[in-house]
């Protein structure tokens, strides 16, 4: 199998089979339940997965099974498994639900209109996070077959919750985990990568506390200017209590109890990322001019981003818009918060703390609702020297650099719950979601050049836990 054969074989295949079936892919507006609770009444994630079987069916190779679990008003979940020379078994993961459409697209793009341009970016919703995955995973294990490679047992799960916090994987897991097997490698298609120029793993993921604090002051609305100086208002409230969590100036996260000790071999590769990618870490941002980023040194943003919390505001109900906006006090509003916590941070503990922080005392009296929820992160066990050796070499022969990890600050709930059923297993855990990329905001684009070879990637990491282990 040489580097010319396997790459070129990857190429052609991407090019006549996996682009045409992702384009179609994007057109499907398949959000995940969070985001479209009728989804099983409007039909598009059923499209979706019939889609990728359909497409599996017509490539899978011989004795291969492809089982579409459905377990009452859940989402699906697609099982793919393909006999392998060997017992163990090789776990790979991807998921077919979408992020919503967001505002802000450029002209001529949107998020369900798939746009190739003459980078090599694929634009549309659920291209890069995480459509792709289970093509670019079957695209490798045809290409190892093809060679006469010899590859494990493979297991192809692809759910359709993960962008709710995989609400519904849990069920299945337990349900069905059996014929899964104890996987040996588990290799995770829905990852970040720090450039295109070198293969990428995650060794740490954050985890993530959702939730909405909702501020109430009044029965209904008054005059802005009867009231003024007299009344607090709900936003004023809001603002104080969101200080309890976050200091404004520094954004830093202030409890105690939402802090880790950063590991000394994470340390270690979160200085060498930053080596790598140095201004890149913010540059890659789509800065408005004169804004600055909320630290200077490289190695402090990627701790920031991977092993500190952070807190985002992503919504808010009970505001006019500007246009309709009158001289009135609001009685109340309601803020949806996003709070990244560190891998090690138990995340019901830290809901907990975040609801007493919240709800405890509030200023005037106001009266204050907080509902919220935690998903745990996930920090990888010390990587075995043979899947060491396999990423490195095939980041060399592929991409003319050496392997590269380190963590992400996002959240795939379905690590944690892979780490807790099989903590012997060792993980690949790698991705697309690459700078610009934009996953779950608007312009969001699949980088294919750097697909293709990551695919390849995958060929060798295949091919080596069959030879070594």
């Amino acid at each position: 199998m040489t580097t010319n054969a396997v790459q070129s074989h990857i190429d052609a295949f991407w090019d006549t089979e996996i682009l045409p079936a992702l384009m179609e892919y994007i057109r499907i507006p398949n959000e995940s339940p969070l985001f479209d609770p009728d989804w099983s009444t409007h039909g598009h994630m059923e499209r979706a997965v019939d889609l990728v079987v359909r497409w599996i069916q017509r490539h899978q190779p011989e004795g291969t099974q492809v089982t579409v679990l459905r377990d009452g008003e859940r989402t699906p979940v697609l099982l793919v498994e393909i006999p392998g020379t060997l017992p163990e078994t090789v776990l790979m993961y991807g998921h077919l639900d979408k992020q919503p459409p967001f505002a802000g697209w450029r002209e001529g793009l949107g998020p369900w209109k798939p746009v190739l341009d003459g980078q090599g970016r694929l634009f549309g919703r659920g291209g890069a996070d995480d459509g792709y995955a289970a093509f670019a995973a079957l695209a490798a294990v045809k290409a190892l077959q093809a060679r006469g490679g010899r590859h494990g047992r493979i297991v192809l799960l692809i759910e359709c919750s993960e962008e709710s916090g995989s609400v519904d994987l849990p069920h299945y897991l337990q349900a069905h985990g059996d014929r899964i097997g104890a996987p040996g490698l588990v290799i995770c298609l829905d990852s970040g990568c720090g450039n295109y120029e070198q293969l990428w793993s995650t060794t740490s993921l954050r985890g993530l506390v959702t939730g909405t604090l909702k501020v109430e002051v009044l029965n209904e609305a008054v005059h802005s200017g009867m009231a003024g100086g007299i009344v607090p208002t709900p936003f004023q409230v809001a603002s104080a209590l969101f200080r309890r969590l976050e200091n404004p100036e520094s954004g830093k996260v202030l409890p105690r109890e939402l802090k880790a000790r950063v590991p000394a071999a994470r340390m270690k590769q979160v200085r060498k990322a930053a080596r790598i990618l140095s201004g890149s870490i913010a540059g890659d941002y789509p800065w408005i001019e004169d804004v600055r980023p909320l630290a200077d040194d490289p190695v402090e943003l990627l701790l920031n981003n991977t092993w500190r919390a952070s807190l985002a505001v992503v919504g808010q109900d009970g505001m006019p818009d500007t246009r309709q906006a009158g001289n009135v006090l609001l009685p109340g509003l309601t803020f949806k918060f996003s709070l990244r916590l560190p891998p090690t941070v138990d995340a019901k503990a830290a809901a907990a703390t975040v609801r007493a922080l919240l709800q405890t005392d509030p200023p005037f009296g106001a009266r204050v609702t907080v509902t919220c929820g935690g998903s745990p992160g996930w920090n990888a066990p010390a990587l075995a020297p043979w899947l060491a050796k396999a990423a490195d070499g095939a980041s060399r022969e592929f991409f003319g650099k050496e392997a590269c990890y380190f963590g992400v600050g996002g959240s795939i709930p379905f690590m944690h719950m892979i780490g807790e059923r099989w903590p012997k297993a060792q993980f690949l855990i790698t991705g697309v979601l690459g700078p610009n990329s934009n996953a779950h905001g608007p312009n969001e684009f699949l980088h294919v050049p750097f697909a293709r070879r990551l695919t390849a990637c995958l060929v060798r990491v295949l091919a080596a836990h069959a030879q070594g282990r």
